[in-house]
Parts: C-alpha cells; sequence; structure tokens
C-alpha cells in the first residue's frame, strides 16, 4: 500500500485564491443570507451566490428559527476570523 502525504508551510502570507477571499467577504455580510422553512418543519439556512443572481446555496438545517439564525451567526464569525488571518499570523504579544 502507497501512503501519500504532504505538507505545506506559509514563509509569509497565506496562499489563499483571491476568489475563495471575495467568498468569505461576500458570506460575512448577514444580508447575504436567508432562513427558508422546509416542508418537514426544518429550517434551512441559505447564502446568496456571489455571481449568479436569485441562486441560493443551503448550508445548514435547524429544528428552530433562533437556532438557524445562531447558524448563520455562527458562520459569519467562523468566516470572519478567516478574513483575520488572509494576511498571515498575527502577533499577539511582543517582549522586550
Amino acid at each position: 500500500m502507497t501512503l501519500y502525504y504532504a505538507t505545506s508551510s506559509w514563509s509569509s502570507q497565506p496562499q489563499v485564491p483571491q476568489k475563495t477571499v471575495d467568498l468569505w467577504n461576500h458570506v460575512t455580510e448577514k444580508k447575504n443570507w436567508r432562513i427558508v422553512q422546509l416542508p418537514n418543519g426544518f429550517y434551512q439556512t441559505e447564502y446568496l451566490d456571489l455571481e449568479k443572481e436569485n441562486i441560493w446555496h443551503d448550508v445548514t438545517r435547524r429544528e428552530t428559527m433562533e437556532g438557524a439564525e445562531q447558524a448563520i451567526d455562527a458562520s459569519i464569525a467562523h468566516y470572519q476570523k478567516k478574513l483575520s488571518f488572509v494576511n498571515g499570523p498575527q502577533v499577539v504579544k511582543t517582549f522586550e
């Protein structure tokens, strides 16, 4: 059996394609999200496609409207955190 193993490291800035950064910026705005109720009673969170009008991508399903809105808020926070590291590691403490 052959096992392929690869690693990567950043020497300066993370190598994130601009298209990905644009998507992350798009989904960090709550106006690009919606909640729809499915026939089974669950609530589905969806975000608007970045390039095509009126195309929505489903993300999560929750039992309650509050749960769906919390899922959107958590997704926004997740992508904001990813965006904060696009320019490389952040200095959190320095020593004299």
